[in-house]
């Protein structure tokens, strides 16, 4: 097995930050959709951002888990 760097503060920092922007996106189609006839498409950009925001706790988790 190929030898694999942990990941270091900065590199999960960044992923905190792009899922961040991510679900600001999400965030905003889940709104827009929700007052419309598209509320399947809304009902499944929350739970995307519901998903995303459980990653985005367990990435902050990880990270401070770092020695």
């Amino acid at each position: 097995m190929a030898d694999v760097a942990i990941p270091s503060a900065a590199t999960l920092s960044a992923l905190t930050a792009q899922i961040d922007e991510v679900l600001a996106r999400v965030g905003e189609g889940a709104e827009a959709s929700d007052r419309t006839p598209t509320e399947n498409l809304a009902a499944a950009l929350y739970d995307a951002e519901r998903a995303l925001r459980s990653a985005r706790r367990a990435l902050v988790r990880a990270e401070r888990s770092l020695p």
